[in-house]
């Protein structure tokens, strides 16, 4: 007898590419907790979700709220039930230069760019260990490989969301546990290359592949 899909957890929940890979999961099979800090936007994506027949529920969090985002991945898990897939996407960009980036806003932005990742990663994986499934993917980027004084405190948490990522992998992969990171070595824009519906396709390729430390990572060039 075929296994029920978990739900598929979607941190960071928006229109490009964490839309993108909703939709992809989605005509998996997987029911949807999208979270995100809008109520309106996750509401219109549910209520969408919904009318195409998704199982999906929407779930109020601020991924740099580490209190907030255990208690909605808590909620999601009451819902509808222990998760199979997450993808964590919440990120932050604040300009630089290095040196104009204060103490109090580099450490809240690494909270939404890695810490988070963490929590979400601590709440779900035993539940997936239990069961011997499961994926934990992380949206990365190319600041992760070639930092930007532009971009400092995002290039910090890209690398970091990165290197927590291939931690875990090392770690889990024993337990059948797929973790990975497609980093986005591009602009994400519609109708072209880097288009979120073809980084979506990565995704799904990493939640599809057997567990393995050495292919945890996707660096999509389009």
């Amino acid at each position: 007898m075929t296994q029920p899909k978990g739900p598929a957890i979607i941190i960071g929940y928006g229109s490009g590419v964490s839309g993108a890979v909703a939709e992809a999961f989605a005509k998996e099979g997987y029911p949807l907790a999208l979270m995100a800090r809008d109520a309106a936007k996750l509401d219109a994506a549910v209520a969408a979700f919904r009318a195409s027949g998704v199982e999906a529920r929407g779930f109020v969090a601020d991924a740099g709220d580490a209190a907030a985002l255990t208690a909605a991945l808590a909620a999601a898990r009451d819902a509808l039930g222990d998760a199979e897939v997450l993808v964590y996407n919440a990120a932050l960009w604040r300009p630089g230069p290095v040196l104009a980036t204060t103490a109090d806003s580099f450490d809240a932005d690494f909270k939404v760019c890695v810490t988070g990742a963490l929590v979400a990663a601590r709440a779900l994986a035993p539940a997936m260990i239990a069961a011997g499934r499961g994926s934990l993917l992380f949206t990365g980027g190319g600041l992760a490989l070639y930092p930007s004084p532009e971009a400092p405190s995002l290039s910090v948490g890209k690398a970091g969301i990165r290197a927590l990522a291939l931690m875990l992998a090392k770690e889990l992969a024993p337990n059948g546990i797929r973790v990975g990171t497609v980093t986005i070595a591009g602009e994400v824009a519609v109708g072209t290359p880097f288009a979120p519906e073809k980084i979506a396709d990565a995704f799904l390729a990493l939640h599809r592949s057997p567990p393995d430390a050495a292919t945890a990572e996707i660096v999509f060039k389009g």
